[in-house]
């Protein structure tokens, strides 16, 4: 079944009550923000997540840093929930101040703001261009969405764009990820998560669009969409037939 098969049952069950989705979507929040930030080194785990942002609890020997992360984390969620409305476009500044929401209490010098610095991706042979180009392009990738008339196709050129770009000084695949899932939202597809023992073929797709190869990175996504899509409509379809 294709992924627009797939999209159209989903918009057909709209509007969804909030009894149907709070508990599935209070459990994808948390997996979301555990997998988005263990990519990026956080050490909590599933559970541990959980327990900081449902409890507020302080989990011992971790670091406060990465409790921090994971409240941040979840307040930016929020916020792209609040701004993710039908055929919304989201903006630069909207981009900026979910940064902010990201880095508040951990980089508080470079939350919210573009890199003056140049910076290296570990593992990455991709050299991300001199910060003086940053402004510029960025405002170059935002205009390039506005041609994009496929919402996956835009949420997959943003993302890449973002981590291109790497416009922030830390905080760029969190930032990424966020705007990815604004446009998926806008559109009424569900969000995606990167689960993190795919975190290797997340990179490596991400690669292949830096050297040229962007259909690779599409399908690496657009896979990972049809798995989130199988996962909402097996939910709420009562007798849904297999997907």
């Amino acid at each position: 079944m294709t992924l627009t098969t797939k999209h159209q049952r989903l918009a057909a069950l709209r509007p969804l009550s909030p009894e149907s989705v709070a508990s599935l979507a209070a459990a994808w929040d948390v997996r979301m923000v555990h997998e988005s930030n263990a990519i990026e080194g956080n050490s909590l785990t599933l559970r541990e997540t959980e327990l900081v942002l449902s409890k507020g609890v302080t989990v011992s020997g971790k670091p406060l840093k990465d409790h921090i992360e994971a409240l941040n984390l979840a307040k930016a969620w929020e916020q792209v929930k609040r701004l993710a409305r039908p055929d919304a476009v989201l903006t630069e500044r909207d981009l900026l101040d979910l940064h902010r929401i990201v880095l508040t209490r951990v980089e508080d010098d470079f939350a919210g703001s573009y890199r003056t610095g140049a910076v290296r991706i570990a593992g990455s042979s991709h050299v991300p261009p001199n910060p003086v180009k940053v402004p510029d392009l960025m405002e170059e990738l935002f205009a390039e969405l506005q041609s994009i008339t496929d919402p996956v196709e835009r949420a997959a050129k943003l993302h890449h764009g973002i981590a291109r770009i790497h416009p922030f000084t830390d905080g760029n695949g969190r930032a990424a990820r966020l705007a990815m899932n604004f446009v998926l939202l806008a559109a009424g597809y569900p969000p995606i998560s990167i689960p993190t023992d795919l975190r290797k073929a997340y990179y490596d797709a991400l690669e292949a669009a830096d050297s040229g190869d962007f259909q690779s990175w599409l399908d690496f996504l657009t896979e990972q969409l049809d798995h989130e899509l199988n996962e909402w409509l097996s939910a709420l379809e009562p007798s849904s037939p297999e997907n």
